[in-house]
Parts: C-alpha cells; structure tokens; sequence
C-alpha cells in the first residue's frame, strides 16, 4: 500500500487542502495536492475528501503517513480586544501580536476611552481574548489596574493575556483571580517606546487558538491526527514561510526582501519580511508607534476575499471600478457583478466555468490585491505633520521599494495558467501612485499553494522545506 512521509492539511474558510511529500535524508520531494469544500458542520468530513481526492488523483486506493502537520484558519480568528493606556500604542501592540497568532483585532480600548464604554464593548463584543497592556516597565500602572476592573466588573468569559507594565502585572493578576477572570502573564509587549516584544503574547493566543479549534467539529480530531499536536494559524504558516525564505537558515542563504501576497475566499492577506530592518539600532528604528521598521509585518482585508467577502470588494471600489480593471463596463455589467458578488458570499464553493465569471473573478482579485497592498505599504507624504516634523515628499510607513520578489498565493492563483496570474499581478501593482511599493518587482507564482507547507514544516524541517520552495515557488 503506498505510503509518503509526510502530509501536511489546511483547513481554510472555503476549502481543505492537503499536501503530500517524501523525504530523504536533505530533501522533501512534493508528490502531489488536492482539496475538497470544507465541511463547516464537520470539520472531519472536509479532511477525509481532501484526502480520498489525493488518493484519486494519485491512482491510489487511500493516502496513508507517517507523519502529519496542519494548519487551519476555518475558526475564523479569536476575537480579541486590546486595552491599553496610549490608543496609537495600544493599537500598534495589539496589531502586531495578532499578526500570525490566529486573532482579529475588534476594538481598541484606551485611558482616553470612557469607562462605561470599555464595559459596553466587552459586554457587546464577548471577546475571546483580552489583550491587557498599557505603560512601559518603571512607567504607569493606573492604566492596568484601571482596566482589570472593568474587565472583571465586565463579567466576561473571556481569556486576559496581561502583557503591560511588568511592576504591575501581579496586581492585575491578582484583581482578576479574584474576579474569576482567567489571566495568562507574559512580558511587556512594550517595555520601551523603542521596541516591541511580542512573541510572548503571539504564543499565549497560538495556545488559546488551539484551545479553541478543538472546540469546533471534527478540529479536535485534527489535532489527534497531527504528529506534533499543534495546528498552526494558516496567515502565521504563511508568514513563517515568507520568514524562512526571506531569511534562509544557519546553512542556507535566504533571498532577502519579500511581499507575500495570499488571497483568500475570505480576506485578502499582506507579508512582508525585510531582513535588514533586523539590524538597525533603536535610535534608526525610532518610536515604535510611528513607523513599520519591523522585519515582519502583516495587514489582513478582512472585507476582501473572492468568496466569503466578494460583496465587500464591490461596495470598496465600486461596481464599474472593479469591472474597469478588465476593461469591461456598461449598466447590465455593473448589475451582474453585484449579483454575483453577492451569489458567492451565499455560495463559497462555486467553482467559475464560463469566461464572464472567470473575468468577474479576475477583476475582483485585481481590486482586492490593489488595495491590500496599497494599505499595507507606506506612501509619500502630502502635507505638512509640524509633530512628527513630515514635510511633503517625506517617505512615510513601510517602504518596499527595495522588495524585489512578490510570491502571489491563492486559490486563483493555483488554479489559473502563469500567464493569467501575471497578468492579475501586473494590473494589480500598475498604479503605484503614491504607494512606496516595489519599484521593479519579480512576480512569482505558489501554484502548487506551497508557502503554508514551507511555513508549517520550516520548524522542524528547515534546510528540506527551504530547498522545497526554491524548487517548487521560486524556480
């Protein structure tokens, strides 16, 4: 019976995939991929077919392994809110913790916020986890301790990760448990203005993602399948990939500068990973708050995605906009890309046959792309900012006009020739306008939706799963 050494699942919002591999002693061969609609009733069912069409399309009877990994964003995200005591600060913490740790970030709370409001949102919000931060370490504490009561007096369920000021975090500690509020310490994300620490806090909501999973149908048998007992959050796959590549490992060499660009049935996700922010000093990195120096940054389009969110890219560019990227128009057009578009968020499984659709869906995709890495990279400024001493012209946000490879992910992207793919990709970039994005971008094409198994086997695996993706993304 034929057996491969290694599969690796993702179960998506639309559809589970699963990928197969062999391994050698300093190499992982791809043996093949299929995928069937993800089953949200039972997530096991999804698993199953996934496999069962592996095994067809491989003139197999069945897929068996030895050994499995996965990664899944079917729960959606743990919906969190932060509350700290600065609001552009707090904001930026909660952002970057919830980058890859499997959370949306819904509402920021801060000193500036009324106390009755903090308790409406989390009375309204019912957040599965509360992200508790505020003061660098020797600086404030009212905030926190502030905060903690409303939290408790909030009579939430909800998961507080305490992640401020160090000196006070055992009396936050303390007011919860006394409040019966589940409370999880880690390091200040922010211990000072120059500099966030955020893998502690990223972990705690990793934990709390599988915790959550598990709750779901049929996911807590993934996490019996899995050989490792973790199922990691697809954008955090993804990015641990980007990572990989853009860094390489203590043997191999990385290729520097990438945007990673995955668009989903869901949301239309941005990576970037620029290996030489890694080394500037706190004084070139500057205040946390005002700038994106970090080596990884991710923005999520929670409103743009192909299927599940298909209406919410019509109703952000409009119905003729989206239509114009492929140089159609007219009135009986408009109407029809609005139907459709609301079709698909009632139908994610719809597969596109006929030419009219394909064209819906690639002007959709180019609309979404646009404006996801538009959002996600800086711009030049416009006008005078006597604060932050901006004057017009001035370089502001992430600047990626250096990146010289751009790796496009996605079901369109998997399932479309490379001509059709490069072309999305060059309409999608043709108008920088004031954008600092690349200046000559390489466009590269995961068609084999290799970049979350590089990500997910980058741990344990990270010389095969690099040459992996320099034979399979990158060649």
């Amino acid at each position: 019976m034929p057996q491969v050494d290694l599969l690796v699942y993702d179960v998506g919002s639309t559809y589970t995939k699963v990928s197969a591999f062999n391994r050698d002693e300093t190499n992982l061969t791809f043996i093949g991929r299929s995928q069937a609609p993800t089953t949200v009733e039972n997530i096991e069912t999804g698993l199953i077919n996934a496999c069962h069409n592996l095994a067809r399309d491989l003139q197999w009877t069945e897929v068996i392994s030895s050994h499995t990994l996965a990664t899944s964003s079917a729960a959606g995200g743990l919906r969190m809110v932060a509350m700290g005591y600065m609001p552009r600060v707090t904001a930026k913490a909660a952002k970057e913790v919830a980058m890859s740790a499997g959370a949306r970030v819904l509402e920021i709370i801060s000193h500036e916020t009324p106390i009755d409001f903090r308790l409406e949102v989390l009375q309204e919000i019912k957040p599965d986890i509360i992200l508790l931060a505020g003061g660098t370490d020797g600086g404030d504490q009212d905030s926190l301790l502030e905060n903690a009561e409303v939290i408790v007096n909030s009579k939430t369920h909800s998961v507080v990760i305490i992640a401020g000021n160090t000196e006070a975090q055992p009396k936050v500690d303390e007011i919860l448990k006394i409040g019966g509020i589940r409370a999880i310490r880690v390091p200040n994300v922010m211990s000072t203005i120059h500099e966030l620490k955020v893998k502690p806090a990223r972990e705690a909501i990793h934990q709390e993602f599988i915790r959550q999973i598990t709750r779901a149908k049929g996911l807590g048998r993934l996490l019996e399948i899995v050989s490792n007992g973790r199922v990691i959050p697809t954008p955090g796959a993804v990015l641990m990939g980007a990572e990989l590549l853009a860094l390489g490992t203590h043997e191999k060499e990385g290729y520097g500068d990438i945007l990673v660009i995955d668009i989903g049935g869901a949301t239309t996700d941005v990576h970037s990973v620029l290996p030489d922010l890694a080394n500037l000093s706190k004084e070139e990195t500057g205040l946390v708050v005002s700038n994106e120096k970090q080596l990884s940054y991710r923005t999520v389009e929670g409103n743009l995605g192909l299927r599940v969110s298909a209406a919410g890219i019509v109703e952000t560019v409009g119905a003729s906009g989206v239509l114009a990227k492929v140089g159609l128009e007219g009135e009986d057009l408009t109407k029809e890309i609005q139907v459709y578009a609301q079709y698909l968020e009632k139908n994610p499984e719809h597969i596109s046959i006929h030419e009219k659709e394909i064209n819906f869906d690639k002007a959709l995709a180019i609309s979404a792309i646009e404006i996801a890495i538009k959002r996600h990279a800086g711009y030049f400024a416009q006008s005078f900012d006597p604060v932050l001493g901006i004057v017009p012209g001035t370089p502001v946000g992430r600047d990626l006009r250096k990146v010289q490879r751009v790796i496009a992910v996605g079901g369109i992207f998997a399932h479309s020739t490379k001509e059709e793919a490069l072309e999305i990709l060059h309409k999608s970039f043709a108008n920088r306008g004031i954008s600092l994005l690349p200046e000559k971008p390489e466009f590269v094409v995961d068609h084999n939706y290799q970049l979350y198994t590089i990500g997910a086997m980058a741990e344990e695996y990270p010389n095969e799963a690099l040459s992996l993706a320099e034979n399979n993304i990158l060649y």
